[in-house]
């Protein structure tokens, strides 16, 4: 009956004590999350007052914060009891079978850090890719968040990206605008020619150091057709482009230009 008593005994300072573990262990996992999260937020603002680059940030803050957590988990672990040689055994085969399982994720991972070191492009860059264009939001661990000229936003697998062709449109400092103009067959050329030159430098936003180009392109069906070629700083390349397209609308008819659509004549044999 002693060695029944001592035994119940013992039992309960092991479960107590393990209660105490265990519950010491949960207290010091809310906690810890509560810290890494107020040092990732931290973190966040400093990267931003020290002007690191914003395509950096976001990508670093996921990867510490994925880091620091399983760190936390390990040592909350270890502090319950839990057997940490066979734990980490354990670990590393399902380490493996996961890193098998979830390839492509590993493979987004691997073309995230390639983003992040060769910068085909940053946040605030607007790229297109196969069809889909947009500003880059975001480049995260796994995928690139796009928003669209409608404020949409796709989300992009950094694997994708970083191994098909992309179109960067913020890239360079400057652009190229074209157009082509139409003008019916008839109208006079010159002065065509001569009123686009004179809005040309008219426009501030249109670079001087850079020639313009305006050449009679293409003898239509049923226009002459005339190209222009300017270059301005990439801010102003829609503007530019869409005031020039609204100009020629309203002033060539009033110069006596028609802008020409095409037509076909019907004759009847009888």
């Amino acid at each position: 009956m002693e060695t029944l008593k001592n035994f119940n005994l013992t039992e309960y300072n092991f479960i107590l004590s393990k209660s105490l573990e265990i519950i010491f262990g949960i207290v010091f996992l809310f906690i810890g999350l509560w810290i890494i999260k107020k040092f990732i937020k931290g973190l966040n603002r400093l990267m931003n007052k020290r002007n690191i680059d914003p395509s950096l940030i976001p990508f670093l803050k996921s990867l510490l914060s994925i880091v620091l957590q399983v760190s936390l988990v390990i040592s909350v672990l270890s502090m319950i009891g839990v057997e940490m040689t066979s734990f980490i055994a354990i670990l590393g085969a399902a380490g493996l079978a996961v890193g098998l399982a979830l390839k492509d994720t590993l493979q987004n991972f691997a073309a995230g850090v390639m983003i992040l070191f060769f910068k085909p492009y940053r946040v605030g860059d607007w790229i297109e890719f196969e069809g889909l264009s947009g500003s880059v939001k975001e480049i995260q661990i796994f995928n690139t968040i796009l928003t669209t000229i409608e404020n949409k936003r796709v989300i992009i697998p950094n694997g994708v990206l970083q191994s098909n062709s992309i179109t960067n449109f913020s890239a360079e400092d400057k652009r190229r605008i074209e157009w082509i103009f139409s003008i019916s067959y008839g109208d006079n050329y010159d002065v065509a020619k001569n009123l686009l030159l004179q809005w040309i430098k008219e426009d501030s936003r249109i670079l001087e150091d850079e020639e313009p180009r305006i050449v009679l392109s293409e003898l239509a069906d049923s226009s002459v057709n005339i190209r222009v070629r300017v270059w301005v700083k990439k801010a102003n390349f829609k503007p530019v482009k869409f005031d020039f397209n609204e100009k020629v609308y309203k002033e060539f008819p009033q110069n006596g230009l028609s802008i020409p659509f095409p037509q076909m004549d019907v004759n009847i044999n009888k």
